[in-house]
Parts: structure tokens; sequence; C-alpha cells
């Protein structure tokens, strides 16, 4: 057979901006910098303030997306012009949605790739990004993550064949049987449980985490509440199951973020050394065969952790090196669980991390310095790049009174059920 000339032309297209010496061979997760691999760096960060679903009254997607990535564009300095591809998350809507939000940039021909990987979308998408600036096929490159969301708990109704039908077959299993309560609010509850029952922790633990999160987002003119709320006041709201109560669990929300990612010649060339801030490690890993043995590994407690040392093996630290971390709370009880996953503390020492304040401001780290999900708000598909913004301006001197003293190292966690949890390193431009 003859290949077709257009394949052909396309193929030698693609050949011409492979390095020099490039095997071939697929961008690993956990890949760390080699030969003709390049240091890749966040240039500039950009978000909408996130807000409660407003449906058509509330700003489109097309209207969220130029904001962030006009907010991203502006931070770094360079032209939309300058971007040479672009990785588009988004959890909810039609396909393309990610070509439809960048033409209000303007139609450049840049190639567009779309990503869902659930509330893991928005990393997903950086982690594209920083894959192909970091294999040479871009030397800059954008990320960006959105979402309009309905009003209430997340659905998981699908067509055909659900994504999540073994996790819910297994949660069922462990909770011997069904229940009406909403599916997220239910697994993460019982994962709280299972690690009560192991570990001695208590609702007021959990709660704790809420408390400090919804305090840190006091300072945050992103965030979708900025309420400070005490212990009673937390425990008192509304049950969602037990030990989850209405406060302790992050709110639907519209938003959308960006990030500006360029290689280090670029970032030289246009002199941006200032702003310029490293992802030294970066991982994406997907549920191992521990995940349905209990209700803990069944939110992500391995893929967590796989991806955790993955991303601190390149970066060459550990996880105590580290002054600010941006982690996952869609509940107050993964919060916690989390804490251990990523080696912030020891297993089962979650509870006397909160205690301890070892998880806030005067501690060993701050978790959540922008709020965290909880707070801040969790539209699925801009989670991650808001995370990312916030490291980023935390590591720049730019977090105004939510400022981390003399930040330098910060990490990462976004997670996804079904399932995806991405973890990323940064430091300042060395």
């Amino acid at each position: 057979t003859t290949t077709p000339p257009h394949f052909a032309m396309a193929a030698r297209q693609l050949l011409q901006r492979v390095p020099a010496g490039f095997s071939g061979r697929l961008l690993s997760s956990s890949a760390a910098l080699g030969p003709g691999r390049e240091r890749v760096f966040v240039i500039g960060v950009g978000m909408t303030k996130f807000q409660k679903p407003l449906g058509p009254q509330g700003p489109s997607y097309p209207e969220m997306a130029k904001e962030a990535v006009s907010n991203a564009l502006q931070d770094s300095g360079v032209p939309y012009e300058a971007i040479q591809a672009a990785n588009v998350g988004y959890v909810f809507g039609s396909s393309t949605r990610g070509q439809r939000a960048l033409y209000e940039m303007g139609l450049t021909g840049l190639p567009v790739s779309n990503c869902n990987n659930n509330c893991s979308t928005g990393s997903t998408a950086l982690f594209q990004t920083r894959n192909l600036v970091a294999g040479g096929l871009a030397r800059c490159a954008l990320a960006l993550g959105f979402e309009k969301m309905q009003k209430g708990s997340l659905s998981l109704d699908d067509e055909g064949v659900n994504p999540l039908d073994k996790h819910m077959t297994a949660m069922a299993q462990f909770a011997g049987g069904p229940s009406d309560a909403p599916a997220a609010p239910w697994m993460f509850a019982m994962a709280g449980q299972e690690h009560s029952k192991r570990y001695g922790t208590t609702k007021e633990q959990f709660a704790r985490v809420a408390v400090k999160n919804h305090r840190h987002s006091v300072n945050n003119p992103y965030a979708q509440f900025q309420d400070e709320y005490s212990l009673e006041e937390i425990l008192a709201s509304k049950e969602i199951f037990e030990p989850l109560t209405k406060l302790q669990c992050s709110p639907t929300s519209d938003g959308a973020g960006a990030a500006v990612l360029a290689n280090e010649e670029f970032v030289k060339t246009h002199k941006l050394q200032d702003k310029a801030v490293e992802i030294i490690g970066m991982a994406l890993a997907t549920d191992l065969q521990t995940v349905f043995d209990d209700p803990i590994q069944l939110i992500g407690y391995d893929m967590a952790r796989k991806a955790t040392k993955e991303a601190l093996d390149q970066a060459g630290i550990t996880a105590q090196d580290v002054d600010v971390v941006e982690l996952h709370d869609c509940f107050s009880t993964n919060e916690l669980i989390t804490y251990e996953a990523l080696g912030l503390c020891g297993e089962g020492k979650g509870g006397e991390m909160v205690d301890s304040g070892d998880n806030t401001y005067g501690g060993k780290y701050v978790v959540n310095p922008s709020g965290g999900l909880i707070s801040k708000g969790h539209p699925l598909g801009a989670t991650g790049l808001a995370q990312c913004a916030e490291l980023n301006w935390q590591l720049r001197d730019l977090a105004g009174k939510r400022q981390v003293p003399n930040a330098k190292l910060a990490l990462q966690h976004n997670l996804g059920l079904g399932g995806a949890a991405v973890v990323t390193v940064y430091r300042k431009y060395q």
C-alpha cells in the first residue's frame, strides 16, 4: 500500500519538530530530566474568582477562559502568538470546548488538545503541557482548565458503563449495602470512618481541617467563600454523612485557571528569570491493584503515594523539605488522609498533625493557604490550575496576606476518582 500524501507530509512536519537524538519513546510520568529533555518553567499564571454556579446568568466558559488566559499572559509578559500549543481540561460539556474557549484569544492555528480526568483534569492538562515543553515539542505552551457546573452534589450518572461502577460496588460492600447519600461525600466519609477505626481519629480533628481552610480563605480574593468559622460552627452545620458536615465539603463552582509554561531558552531569551518557577518533579498515577482493598484505598491513597514518590524522586527532595502545599481537600477527611499519602506525616498520624498545627502558619508546613477546595471552590477542570497559580504566587512572594514566609519549595496534589492523581513539585528559578 502507498502512504497517502497528506499523511506523509504531516509525518515529515512532525519529525522536523523533534529534537535531534530524540529516541521516540513516549514520555513517562516518572521520567526525570535526561539527555534531550528540557527544564520546564511556569512563567505566568491566572485565574478567575471562583463562584457558585450561576447557569446562563453567569459568565460563559469562553468568557471565563479568556479572563484566566489573559491574566496568565499578562503575568508572563508574552503575547498569545508566542504560545505554540495548548492543553485544555474540562469535565462537563461537549468536545472541542477548548478550541472554542481559545478562539476568544485569536485564531493562530496552534494545536489544541482537550482532556478529562475527573477532578484532576486541570493538573492533567498541566502535566501534558509540561511534557510537550520537556520533550522539546514546544518552547512555550499553555495549560487551561475551566468548568461551568450545576448546583447541588455531583452526579455519577453516565450512559452505558459508569467509569466508577467498580468503585461504587466496592463501596456498597464496605458499607454493607448501597446508600441514598450523594456518592462523593459517602465515599470520602467512609474513608474517614475507616481512619477513625484504625487510628482513633476524631470527628473534631477532621473538622479542624475545615476550620483552618475557611480561616485561610479570608485572605484570598479569588475564593468562593471568605468566611471564618469556629470548630463548634463547623460541627453544628448540616450533617452530610458521618463524620462530614456541610462546611467540611467543597462546593460546586464556576471558574477557570491557566498557566504559561516555557523552556529555559525561552525564559532567558525573554529575561523572565525573576518570575519563572521551575517544575522540578511531576507525576501522574492511576489506580493500583490495592484500590478495592478498603475505603481508604478506594479514594486514591496508593495512587497519590505512587505519584508523590515519583515526583519527589525527580525533584531530589523529600516531603519534609517542602514549605507550602496545595492538596485536594474535596472533603476534610481527604485532606487529613492525604497528609499521610504525601509523606507529610507518618501513617495514622494525620490527626496528630492537625492537633500540632503543623498544617498552618507557624507550623512545619502551610497546607492550602488558598483556603483549599473547601473554601476556594471546586470547578473541576480549573482546580488543578488554581492550585498551580497559588503555589506560583507563594514562591514569587506575591500572595499578600496569605504569604507563607520564606517559601522555597512547593508541593501540589490533585485527585480524580476513577482514577488519576497528579503530584507536582515547584521551585523558584535557580
